[in-house]
């Protein structure tokens, strides 16, 4: 039990110590624990916001320069390492600015309340300083790579915030502008490597990035409990079977670019390596697809992140593939 003493105008706080004597707290130091909490709680408020969960999609960066065997050559690894860092920074400062925008909307969806700045955690200007410090240190990083890798990521920035502004309020390009923030993504690693892009694996890119934009829509519209009328605007242009309409064309655009690319690919050792890694890949777009259909695409990284088989797909796809690079090379 705590009790308030006053004397002499100072204020002490009396709290009973393990052994069940008195001790003393002083008012000052008191008042000290007590910020050190509001910090703490703060600071975990912030990182929060940053969104470490989603920072997996930045993987993409590595995808070029690991898909043309590059990540074992000279410095490639630490520029590549450095370049998804700095778009991880860069993703975590758009993530605080749409906070502060989406707050009035977040607080009425199921799990969006819980954010931060809906939530009433930190403050819409903590959250917009440390967005733009975010983003300012990861287009400096950038720079700091390859000049051309900060053009890529100006562009990646452009694109995000213009989306939030604009492109989200616009049926068919709002899926089109997500998805484009996935393929820059891809196009920054092979900028940092730097690798060629094939127009094979761009198609791959581009078609799978469009597949988890639209599923982000078909989730959101179809979510249990939604009343109608409510949410984001372009739902209302939109309808669960083009949505179906689109989630299967990018599939199987997806699987034919990847199988033209994997049988472009000459044969090493008289084995089709490349070609083996069709089938997990294949099995990988399928239970993704699943989830799609099971309504659970809202968030890919949760789809990612919640489900044991498809990481076990997703690591037997990686380990072929990279049996295929190290045949190759």
């Amino acid at each position: 039990m705590r009790t308030e003493h006053v004397e002499l105008g100072t204020i002490r706080f009396i709290a009973m110590s393990p052994t069940g004597s008195e001790t003393n707290i002083p008012a000052d130091q008191a008042l000290r624990e007590e910020r050190g909490r509001a910090a703490r709680g703060q600071l975990h408020a912030v990182l929060a916001t940053a969104r470490p969960r989603q920072w997996i999609k930045n993987l993409l960066v590595i995808a070029a320069p690991a898909a043309a065997g590059a990540l074992g050559h000279d410095d490639v690894p630490v520029r590549v390492c450095l370049a998804c860092a700095a778009f991880c920074m860069l993703a975590s400062g758009i993530y605080a600015i749409n906070d502060v925008r989406d707050a009035p909307e977040d607080r009425l969806h199921p799990s969006k309340r819980f954010r931060p700045v809906a939530a009433g955690e930190i403050s819409p200007r903590v959250a917009t300083v440390t967005g733009v410090g975010s983003i300012l240190a990861g287009l400096l990083l950038c720079l700091g790579i390859r000049p051309l890798l900060a053009l890529v990521a100006l562009g990646y920035v452009v694109l995000t915030v213009s989306y939030t502004l604009v492109w989200r309020h616009i049926a068919g390009l709002d899926i089109a502008a997500i998805a484009g923030g996935f393929v820059l993504r891809a196009v920054a690693g092979g900028v940092a490597a730097p690798v060629t892009l094939s127009t094979w694996f761009l198609l791959v890119i581009t078609s799978a990035a469009v597949l988890a934009a639209a599923g982000k829509r078909h989730a959101e519209l179809q979510r249990p409990g939604r009343p109608a009328g409510h949410g984001r605007r372009t739902l209302r242009s939109y309808s669960p079977s083009a949505l179906t309409a689109i989630l299967i064309g990018s599939a199987l655009a997806a699987l034919i670019a990847y199988c033209a690319w994997a049988f472009a690919v000459p044969l090493v050792g008289g084995f089709p390596w490349r070609a083996v890694t069709i089938i997990p890949f294949a099995a990988t777009l399928l239970r993704y697809g699943w989830h799609l259909r099971r309504r659970s695409g809202e968030a890919p990284e949760d789809v990612l992140l919640g489900d044991w088989r498809l990481q076990v797909l997703s690591l037997v796809w990686l380990v072929t593939f990279a049996l295929d690079v190290h045949a190759e090379s």
